[in-house]
């Protein structure tokens, strides 16, 4: 991929368009939400793999990143995040994993918790991006763009999950300052965007329907059904819910028989990477502005005049003019 100083100013343009200005109109339920019943799930403990993560990595193999090696360092770091050769790693969220199933031990009984993004209702990563990588669509899910992603990692940063995972040595910034910014590509669950474009459901909810049928632990289908659905099964058979209140709403609810504070507790005891805090404030309040703009970062305007000058003063050394001629 050659980047001409025009092509650049295309990438810019279409980057800062889509982070400046953002309003609070991405503060918005969505279409769709997913209902994970953990009182159904047993981890499918007889199968291999669970059949969620399966059906997820099956459907996702095609996007799965094949980092450029070696992978360099940008300064002034002296490490970078490269999961390729543990692409078969599944009890945990990887740029080749996006969802897997937390297994935990409360009051002598096993919990099975599959863990994904949440898909927030105002996401602090769609905010909180630099870049503009990442977007809020109208189906309640968020997805990161690929070809526009530096790795930054600000969306892993605000997320109250830590759901983005991050793979160097792939991505952009290869193209532009590769020994100077960038660390690579954000992956996490984008809900199989293309299927729910097109009518269908998730990967993962599909499998588990195959798998338990009218118990599925997955249910997936329009944002008040399912809200319904949860608060009156809690009301019925005494669950606790999760999701429908944390980072100020989500498109993800969880039911439990356990209360999500002893579950969290029990993560937090295990040493989990990933835990399911009952009190989850939005960082959107703390990390932008009163006005609701987007901050841009410095470090991306810095990116952004360092590529321009280098372009320039390549394109100059060539005895083109300062128009690109």
């Amino acid at each position: 991929m050659k980047l001409t100083r025009r092509g650049f100013f295309v990438l810019s343009s279409a980057i800062l368009s889509s982070i400046i200005l953002k309003d609070k109109s991405y503060a918005t339920s969505g279409k769709y939400a997913t209902l994970i019943d953990i009182t159904r799930c047993d981890g499918c403990s007889n199968e291999p793999l669970p059949k969620c993560v399966l059906a997820c990595r099956v459907q996702n193999k095609v996007r799965f990143p094949e980092p450029k090696k070696p992978i360099i360092p940008y300064w002034p770091r002296k490490t970078y995040e490269d999961w390729s050769d543990k692409k078969e790693k599944i009890d945990t969220l990887t740029p080749y994993n996006w969802i897997f199933v937390q297994k935990l031990q409360i009051k002598g009984k096993e919990i099975f918790i599959p863990r994904r993004c949440m898909h927030c209702d105002n996401p602090p990563c769609v905010r909180g991006c630099p870049f503009g990588a990442l977007t809020k669509r109208p189906a309640g899910n968020s997805v990161i763009n690929e070809k526009i992603c530096f790795g930054g990692a600000k969306c892993r940063d605000v997320c109250p999950w830590f759901i983005p995972q991050r793979q160097a040595g792939v991505g952009i910034y290869l193209h532009l300052l590769p020994k100077f910014a960038g660390g690579g590509v954000m992956y996490k669950c984008d809900l199989c965007k293309d299927k729910i474009e097109k009518g269908e459901e998730p990967a993962c909810v599909v499998a588990c329907k195959d798998r338990l049928k009218e118990k599925s632990v997955f249910l997936f289908g329009e944002r008040k059904t399912i809200y319904e659905l949860a608060r009156q099964r809690a009301k019925d058979e005494g669950l606790f819910i999760y999701g429908d209140k944390q980072n100020g709403g989500t498109s993800t609810l969880y039911l439990s028989k356990v209360s999500f504070d002893d579950i969290n507790k029990a993560l937090i005891e295990k040493r989990e990477r990933f835990k399911m805090p009952v009190e989850v404030k939005n960082k959107i309040q703390t990390t932008f502005n009163p006005i609701g703009k987007v901050v841009i970062s410095s470090g991306f305007l810095s990116i952004i005049g360092a590529v321009v000058a280098a372009i320039i003063s390549k394109h100059k050394e060539k005895g083109g003019d300062e128009n690109g001629r």
